[in-house]
């Protein structure tokens, strides 16, 4: 730890999320401070480091590592750069949040839980940052009691209003329909033995070869269906939204009600334009969870497993999307450390 029991954090990745994950840690969250940053952008990584005193530059994530001030990582590079980052954390011994995805692939994915279960404890954090947001946390907070019985289906919608250029097809279940995966886990208590992707006509607004929009069902060992619509050219904004239908009853989340206008002869309300504004709270308490927890000498929140399995079944959904049909999940034995 750094004076007066701060921790000092290692952002690796200084796009939009690590850059905002910097400023995160440097407003907003107590306890931390950001002592580095890295990117392969030596100019990005100075240019982010500048804003905070103390805070160094670096383009190798094991010069950052190796600093005396360096005592916990959070990763928000690219995903294909996770897994070499990920196993030097866990050489170091050093806490880890590691944004979505865990690792691109589900062998890369089991590689890092074989890492972490040898070092015999956990050390990783992983940023389905969902399960930090208020919508979420209520939902699974009523379902736990079981007043509405036994979860039947979950419906899911993932809406963007403008995809990336470098948007493939399979990134729409990699990329977006993961966060899909981890909710339908995490909110039933189910893993996920098959996902079926099926295929629209594309939207005219979707760029040329672009399958969107994708529509997901996911099957699950406790027998519940888990349905995702993935639309990621919708034109209006970011929205996500999920409704739970169980024995007795149902529960929505997501209609983005906190606010509703009356003016000039219409009524309504605005619409979130992406995800780190529609999250932004979450992030928040993601990353102070994350802190506290470290700092007590602990790891909380969505594990490596979750992060396997999440790969495992995008895995599964873009074999699904490409080849057709229905694919089954095959997952490893958990190990004890996860529970």
């Amino acid at each position: 730890m750094t004076e007066r029991g701060t921790l000092g954090v290692a952002v690796i990745g200084t796009g939009k999320m690590g850059a905002d994950h910097v400023r995160r840690i440097h407003e907003v969250v107590s306890g931390a401070r950001v002592t580095a940053v890295v990117d392969l952008d030596a100019d990005r990584a100075k240019q982010i480091a500048a804003r905070v005193e103390g805070c160094t530059a670096h383009t190798d994530p094991a010069s950052a590592m190796a600093a005396s001030d360096v005592d916990a990582v959070l990763i928000a590079s690219s995903g294909p750069a996770h897994e070499e980052a990920l196993l030097l954390a866990l050489e170091h011994d050093l806490p880890v949040l590691c944004e979505k995805p865990l690792t691109p692939d589900a062998a890369s994915a089991l590689r890092v839980l074989e890492a972490e279960r040898a070092l015999g404890h956990r050390r990783v954090q992983v940023g389905f940052m969902r399960r930090f947001d208020a919508e979420y946390m209520k939902l699974k907070s009523l379902l736990e009691t079981g007043q509405l019985g036994r979860p039947l289906m979950l419906h899911n919608r993932h809406r963007n209003a403008a995809s990336p250029p470098f948007f493939t097809s399979s990134m729409l279940i990699s990329d977006s329909v993961a966060h899909e995966t981890d909710v339908t886990r995490w909110l039933l208590g189910h893993e996920i033995t098959a996902v079926t992707v099926l295929r629209p006509t594309p939207s005219a607004n979707a760029p040329e070869g672009l399958q969107d929009p994708q529509f997901v069902v996911l099957e699950t060992d406790g027998g519940a269906l888990s349905d995702v619509e993935i639309f990621v050219n919708c034109g209006f904004g970011y929205q996500v939204q999920a409704e739970v239908v169980c024995e007795r009853g149902t529960a929505r989340i997501g209609d983005g009600h906190a606010m509703v206008t009356n003016m000039a002869g219409r009524w309504g309300g605005t619409v979130a334009q992406d995800f780190v504004e529609r999250f932004a709270d979450a992030y928040d308490r993601e990353v102070r969870a994350w802190v506290d927890a470290t700092r007590r000498g602990d790891v909380t929140g969505p594990s490596v497993w979750d992060g396997y399995a999440a790969a495992t079944v995008c895995e599964a959904g873009v074999r699904s999307l490409e080849d057709g049909g229905r694919v089954p999940v095959e997952l490893v034995e958990r190990p004890a450390l996860y529970g």
